[in-house]
């Protein structure tokens, strides 16, 4: 684990007014599988501070929307948004789970991450004494535990659609909930974009696409722009030097604010408070030259389609 920096970037004033009202859509707090920087309630509380709407309760291995209804009534004046994952945890493309979950209240549901076939492969070659993500040190104290997490396929071997997936993206329309794309590959994301789009999916946003194991470029994200997607940016890729800011303004102004939505991806002991990530966004998207207008397109705008309650 890295050590815990003493000092991360102070939000500004302006910055923290940009964001006022904006949900952060992707967190990773405790309680959760790893020690985590905040817990829902603290956060819920930090947020009804500072002026912010909300966050998406993200988890790699659990469905969250019993954990957001309660955060959500032990803090009025916020609401956590529940999730859930199709990892193999879970079932992997469950449309049962997806049923239950919406059910629930979910709003969110994002396709494979840690078991995603685009990122397993980094499991089953990581070295057990290096220094690895998170996730993948979970996933290996799994495996030397006996439990042995399988991949889930979201394509045929012909790169077609699977049944299960067109399953869950009937569910996810019926139920007007948001899909997002999780860990896959660049054509996979392609592939699930046309499929959820055939199938009704009202919402579909591309996770971090500037993620190293993606690494979808400008020209690939304005084509899935045009379909109606939404991209995001996760302040943690670029934050943590897993891609420059410069490559994340490039494909932002590719594609436009208004089909940019952010999210901080925070949460992990060694990164920002998970409270100050929207307007470090901000700080970081004024500086390179994007309007305040730009700037609430983004942060509050599209992240409060997300959860529902877009104006």
């Amino acid at each position: 684990m890295p050590p815990v920096p003493s000092e991360h970037p102070i939000p500004s004033e302006r910055a923290r007014e940009l964001v006022r009202g904006g949900f952060d859509p992707h967190v990773h707090i405790a309680p959760d599988f790893a020690p985590r920087r905040i817990t829902d309630l603290e956060l819920a509380r930090r947020c009804l501070e500072l002026g912010l709407a909300g966050f998406g309760l993200k988890s790699h291995y659990t469905a969250t929307a019993e954990r957001a209804a309660v955060v959500t009534a032990a803090v009025p004046g916020v609401r956590a948004l529940g999730t859930i994952t199709l990892n193999h945890a879970v079932g992997g493309l469950n449309a049962t789970a997806v049923e239950v979950a919406a059910r629930q209240g979910a709003r969110i549901v994002w396709l494979p991450t840690v078991s995603s076939e685009n990122e397993i492969g980094e499991v089953e070659h990581a070295d057990p004494d290096g220094n690895v993500p998170v996730w993948v040190r979970f996933e290996l104290d799994l495996r030397a535990a006996g439990v042995r997490p399988r991949a889930v396929p979201v394509v045929d071997g012909d790169g077609a659609p699977l049944p299960e997936l067109l399953e869950v993206l009937e569910v996810v329309a019926r139920h007007d909930l948001v899909l997002a794309t999780g860990h896959l590959s660049r054509d996979e994301i392609f592939t699930v974009v046309d499929a959820a789009v055939a199938a009704g999916v009202g919402t579909i946003v591309v996770t971090h696409p500037e993620f190293p194991s993606q690494r979808i470029g400008p020209e690939d994200q304005r084509a899935l722009a045009e379909r109606g997607a939404l991209m995001e940016r996760a302040l943690t890729t670029a934050y943590t030097g897993k891609c420059s800011w410069d490559e994340v303004f490039a494909a932002t102004r590719a594609v436009g604010a208004g089909s940019t939505v952010w999210g901080s991806d925070l949460g992990q002991r060694f990164n920002p408070p998970v409270e100050d990530g929207l307007a470090i966004m901000a700080d970081r998207f004024l500086a390179a030259g994007f309007t305040d207008e730009e700037v609430r397109t983004m942060a509050v705008d599209n992240t409060r389609r997300l959860a529902g309650e877009a104006e």
